[in-house]
């Protein structure tokens, strides 16, 4: 038998700040809150559904280096520019983590810093 991810946790400031905007991003809802943090999955389906759900964490501590795991995002309506376009009206902005240009993706950061990918192909 195997493991599957089931949720990933974000270290944050503003969990609540996160989750809404996580929440647009992705079609997801609050399934629950809890001593600071809040949790964040897919509609009617919540925990132990298909996709993992997404807990933020508050934590004092600052972000300081580029992260070591990133979320890719595929656009899923809609084409990659128009998607680029709702994400930065959002909260995303554009991220250097040293791309070169010719990449056929976009590197984001969500409204804390964390950089996500917004990748080309529609799913």
């Amino acid at each position: 038998m195997a493991c599957r991810i089931s949720e990933l946790v974000v270290d944050c400031h503003d969990p609540e700040r996160l989750a809404a905007f996580w929440s647009e991003v992705l079609g997801f809802e609050v399934i629950e809150r809890k001593d600071g943090w809040v949790e964040i999955g897919p509609p009617g389906t919540g925990f132990g559904g298909l996709q993992p759900t997404l807990i933020f964490e508050p934590v004092p501590e600052p972000k300081r280096d580029k992260l070591r795991l990133h979320i890719d995002v595929n656009p899923t309506d809609r084409d990659q520019e128009a998607e680029l376009e709702r994400l930065l009206k959002l909260g995303a902005v554009p991220a250097d983590v040293g791309q070169t240009g010719e990449e056929d993706w976009h590197v984001l950061a969500d409204p804390e810093g964390n950089e996500f990918c917004l990748l080309r192909r529609r799913l």
